[in-house]
C-alpha cells in the first residue's frame, strides 16, 4: 500500500473516533437533560408545583375583632375603632432604602422614625411585617395605596384598634391593651400563638382586659391571596374568616361610675358602691384616674413619667390594692363579737374620761374630755374609743379576729384582677411568725379601734357593710356574663349572727348619721325613705407621742399632706330596706365625718335616685350651698341620658 493510502486510512479512523466521542458526549448531555426534564415534569412535578404556588400564593393571618365590654345597662365601655396604618415586609422588598425614601416623601417621616424602622427591620424576621406608621390619615393611606407599584412589600392596612369611650371613668377596672412585649412572648404557650407575632398586635395588660385576654381575643382567620412577582396582591383566592372574641358585660353602672370619679376629683381616694342584695359592684372608683386611651395609642415618656411620679399614685387601683388602717369603721364588728359571746349587755355602760390606763400605758379616746357614761349604741354613735377598749379586754384578740373574719376582713375575693391586697386581720400566730414576738394587750387595744396591725381594703370594708346590712355573707361580683355564659351571683349564706345583735349594730350606725350627737349628723340624708346608716373612721398614719400631746397637737391642715390622717366612712341605705352599701377612703383627708361622709352621702343619693338628687334630699340649713354644688356637678358629669362622651380619635 502506498504511503498516501496509508495516511488517508489513518485520518479516516481518527475522524471516526472523534465523531464517536463527540456524539457520545452529546448523547450523554441530551440524556442528562432528558432525565432532568423527566424529574421536573414527572417525578418531582408536584413538589415544584407547590413551590411555584408558594411564590404565587401568599397566606396571611386575619386578625379577629376583640370582644367588646358593656356596662350593666348595655352601654359600651370598651369598643373597637377603625384605624389605618402602613406596614412593611422586608422579604418582599428588593431595596429597603429606596422604599423608605419613597415613604419618607409620602408620609413625611423624619430621620428618627426612619432609623427606628430600620432597627426594627434588623431584629424582626424577614417575613414578619413591621409597622412604619400607625394611625395614618385617610389622605396618607390613599397616597401610599396609589403608589403601590413603586412600593414593593408595603401594605396599607385598615385595622381595628381598642378605644375606651369613657376614658378615665373605668381605667382601673377595665385596664387597657398594649403591644406584645418580650415578656409576653417568653411564655411557652404564648410563643405558639401566631397572632402575637403580628405587627403591633395588642393584648390586655391590666384589669379585665388582661384577666379575660383569652376570651376577648377571639380566633384568627386565614386569607389566601395571589401576588405578582413584585409582591403586590392581585386577587383573593380564599378566606377563612376569623372568630371574633365574645362580648363581656360587667356589673358597673357607667353613669354612677362617672359621677363617683367626678365627685372624687382633687382627692387621692377610693370609693365603692355595692348592691347588698347580690354583691354586684355598681361603682368602683380609684382617684385620681388616667386615660387608658393614651396607653393604646402609645403614651409619651412625659405623660407616663407624670403618672408614675405623682404622690397620688393614679396608676394604682386603691379600691383593691390599697390597704389602710380601718379606724373606727370596724367598731360594729367588735360590738357584734361582744354581744354574740355574751360578755357585754348592750345597755351596760362604760365610763369614758378621755383615756384608760393599761399596764402602765395610757390609751386615749379621740374626745379629750371623754364621753361620760355611755352604752353600746351611744358608743357607736359617738365613736367612743374607751368603750371599745373595754370591749377588747373582754373578747380578746381571738374574738376580734373571728368576727372580723366573718364580716370579710383580711380576705381576698374572687375578682378578675392581679395584685389584690389581702389587708391584715392579725392574730397571735401572725405576730409570732412575722415579728417573732408575743402578742400584747396593747396590740388588742389598738386592734379594737382599727389601728396597730389591722389593715383593710376598701372592697373588704364595702363587703363588711353589705353583710351588716343584710346579715348574709355577701360576696362582691364584677362580671355578669362572658358571651352567652352568664355569671350567676353566689347565693349568700347567713352570717350566723343573731338578729338581735345585728339590730343593735345597725341602730348604732343609724344614729351616727341621724342623731344630733352622731359623728356624721351634718352629712345626713333628709329624706327618711332614703336615710342612710353609717360609721365614720379616722385612721392615724403616724403615732402621736406623749410629748406632742403635752405641747398641743397640730391641726390636720398644719401637717404635711402625707402625715395627715386617712378619712373613712362606710354606710348602707335605705335604712329600712337596705339596697346599697358604700365605702369611701380619702388618703390623708383628715376626719372621716367632715371629708369622707359627705362624699359617701352624695354617692348613695345618686345611686338611689339614678342621677343627681333633688336639693330636698339635704338638710334645710345646707340647701343654699348644696344648690351651688349640684349646679357645678351637673356641668361636670355626663348628661342625664347617660350619652357616651366623645373621645378624640387622633
Amino acid at each position: 500500500m502506498r504511503r498516501s493510502d496509508r495516511d488517508q486510512v489513518k485520518a479516516t479512523k481518527t475522524t471516526t473516533r472523534r465523531s464517536l466521542l463527540i456524539g457520545g458526549a452529546m448523547g450523554s448531555f441530551v440524556g442528562v437533560l432528558g432525565f432532568r426534564l423527566w424529574q421536573l415534569a414527572v417525578r418531582d412535578a408536584e413538589q415544584y408545583y407547590l413551590l411555584a404556588e408558594e411564590n404565587r400564593i401568599s397566606l396571611r393571618l386575619v386578625r379577629p375583632d376583640r370582644g367588646r365590654i358593656f356596662d350593666r345597662n348595655g352601654k359600651i365601655v370598651a369598643d373597637n375603632e377603625h384605624a389605618y396604618r402602613i406596614t412593611l415586609v422586608r422579604e418582599e422588598t428588593r431595596d429597603v432604602d429606596a422604599v423608605l425614601a419613597n415613604l419618607r416623601t409620602l408620609l413625611g417621616l423624619d430621620d428618627e422614625t426612619i432609623q427606628k424602622v430600620k432597627a426594627l427591620l434588623e431584629r424582626t424576621q424577614s417575613f414578619v411585617p413591621i409597622t412604619v406608621k400607625d394611625r395614618v390619615t385617610w389622605e396618607e393611606f390613599s397616597r401610599v395605596a396609589l403608589n403601590a407599584p413603586v412600593l414593593p412589600g408595603v401594605r396599607p392596612e385598615m385595622v381595628l384598634s381598642r378605644v375606651y369611650p369613657f376614658g378615665p371613668d373605668f381605667a382601673h377596672q377595665l385596664g387597657y391593651v398594649g403591644p406584645v412585649s418580650e415578656t409576653d412572648l417568653s411564655d411557652g404557650e404564648k410563643e405558639a400563638e401566631p397572632l402575637l407575632r403580628l405587627p403591633d398586635y395588642q393584648i390586655g395588660k391590666t384589669g379585665v382586659e388582661r384577666s379575660f385576654e383569652r376570651d376577648l381575643r377571639g380566633l384568627p382567620g386565614a386569607q389566601r391571596v395571589e401576588v405578582n412577582a413584585g409582591g403586590r396582591t392581585m386577587r383573593e383566592l380564599a378566606l377563612e374568616p376569623p372568630v371574633p372574641g365574645p362580648d363581656l358585660q360587667i356589673t358597673l353602672d357607667h353613669h354612677l361610675q362617672n359621677f363617683m370619679r367626678v365627685r372624687l376629683e382633687g382627692q387621692s381616694a377610693a370609693a365603692i358602691v355595692m348592691d347588698v342584695t347580690n354583691g354586684d359592684l355598681l361603682g368602683c372608683t380609684s382617684a385620681p384616674s388616667f386615660d387608658p386611651n393614651l396607653f393604646v395609642r402609645g403614651i409619651s415618656s412625659a405623660d407616663y413619667g407624670a403618672l408614675r411620679e405623682s404622690e397620688f399614685r393614679p396608676l394604682a387601683d386603691k379600691t383593691l390594692q390599697g390597704a389602710y388602717p380601718p379606724g373606727s369603721t370596724i367598731k360594729m364588728s367588735n360590738a357584734l363579737a361582744a354581744l354574740e359571746s355574751g360578755v357585754m349587755d348592750p345597755e351596760e355602760t362604760v365610763q369614758c374620761n378621755g383615756f384608760i390606763e393599761i399596764s402602765g400605758r395610757r390609751f386615749h379616746c379621740w374626745k379629750k374630755n371623754g364621753h361620760g357614761r355611755i352604752n353600746m349604741v351611744g358608743a357607736l354613735r359617738e365613736s367612743c374609743d374607751v368603750y371599745f377598749y373595754e370591749v377588747a379586754q373582754r373578747i380578746g384578740i381571738d374574738g376580734i379576729f373571728a368576727m372580723n373574719d366573718r364580716l370579710g376582713l383580711g380576705q381576698k375575693y374572687d375578682l378578675p384582677f392581679a395584685g389584690i391586697a389581702h389587708g391584715n386581720n392579725p392574730t397571735r400566730e401572725w405576730k409570732q411568725k412575722t415579728y417573732g414576738q408575743e402578742w400584747l394587750i396593747g396590740d388588742t387595744i389598738n386592734a379594737s379601734i382599727g389601728q396597730g396591725f389591722t389593715l383593710a381594703t376598701p372592697i373588704q370594708l364595702a363587703t363588711m357593710t353589705a353583710r351588716l346590712a343584710t346579715g348574709t355573707a355577701v360576696l362582691p361580683r364584677l362580671i355578669r356574663s362572658v358571651g352567652e355564659k352568664a355569671s350567676e351571683a353566689s347565693v349568700a349564706k347567713p352570717l350566723g349572727v343573731s338578729s338581735e345583735a345585728l339590730a343593735i349594730a345597725r341602730q348604732g350606725m343609724f344614729e351616727v348619721s341621724n342623731h344630733e350627737r352622731g359623728t356624721a349628723y351634718s352629712s345626713r340624708i333628709a329624706d327618711p325613705t332614703r336615710a342612710m346608716a353609717g360609721k365614720t373612721g379616722t385612721s392615724q398614719v403616724f403615732s402621736i407621742t406623749a410629748e406632742e400631746r403635752a405641747t398641743g397637737l397640730r391641726t390636720q391642715e398644719e401637717l404635711p399632706w402625707n402625715r395627715r390622717d386617712h378619712a373613712l366612712y362606710v354606710a348602707f341605705a335605705p335604712f329600712d330596706a337596705p339596697r346599697y352599701a358604700v365605702t369611701v377612703v380619702v388618703e390623708h383627708g383628715g376626719g372621716g365625718s367632715t371629708v369622707a361622709a359627705p362624699i359617701a352621702r352624695d354617692m348613695l343619693l345618686f345611686a338611689q335616685h339614678g342621677g343627681l338628687p333633688p336639693e330636698e334630699s339635704y338638710p334645710t340649713s345646707q340647701r343654699t350651698r348644696i344648690r351651688e354644688d349640684l349646679a357645678v356637678l351637673s356641668e361636670r358629669i355626663l348628661p342625664p341620658d347617660g350619652s357616651t362622651p366623645a373621645v378624640s380619635q387622633t
